[in-house]
Order: structure tokens, then sequence, then C-alpha cells
């Protein structure tokens, strides 16, 4: 079991940056595979980054190269570096966990609002 609480959001201007922050209950941190997601209003959950617990790395092609996922294992917090932000980046941004890689995420955070003025 582990419980997600993301800190961080606000509301920027386009172009500046971001970090996200996701504290992680519970002494495993490190066995799980974490992830972001972002829900903008009125669209669909859509997926932002992943990092598996090997080190490995994945992001939406909407944000490589603009953002960076990594983790503190000893912090137990995940983090998501978002820079040159963009208004379309507006949402609610979640972060998730998962105990293995190819299963479907089952822990989630409440989520923290970022906006994105032009």
């Amino acid at each position: 079991q582990v419980q997600l609480v993301e800190s961080g959001g606000g509301l920027v201007q386009a172009g500046d940056s971001l970090r996200l922050s996701c504290a992680a209950s519970g002494r495993t941190f490190s066995s799980y595979t974490m992830g972001w997601f972002r829900q903008a209003r009125g669209k669909e959950r859509e997926f932002v980054a992943t990092l598996r617990t090997g080190g490995s790395t994945a992001y939406a092609g909407s944000v490589k190269g603009r953002f960076t996922i990594s983790r503190d294992n000893a912090k137990n917090t995940l983090y998501l570096q978002m820079n040159s932000l963009k208004p379309e980046d507006t949402a609610v941004y979640y972060c998730a966990a998962k105990i293995a890689w190819n299963i479907e995420y089952n822990y989630w955070g409440q989520g923290t609002q970022v906006t994105v003025s032009s």
C-alpha cells in the first residue's frame, strides 16, 4: 500500500518553469514504477511520463524535451520538472504508482493544479 500527495502546482506564465513533487508513504517506494498523468478540463486523463525502478523513462510526445521525471528514493519523492510551459499544459497533474511495470497504475494522488497563462 502506498499513499501519494502531490504539491508544487500553481499559476505561471508561458515559458516559465515549475517543479511538481509527489510524496509517497511506505518503506518500499523504490520498488514502484512511478508516473505522472494530467487531465485538462473537459478532456480525458492522459499519460505524461513514467519512471521505472531501473531508471528508464518514457514521455508523452507533447512534453518530451521539456519535462523531466525523476525520483529521490531516500526522500520517497517523485518529481516532474516542467520547463518551457505552454498554455496547453494547463491541467490537474496526478502522480501514480504501480508495483510492476506491466500492470495498470493502481495508486493515485489527488492531483495538483497547473495553470499556464499566455
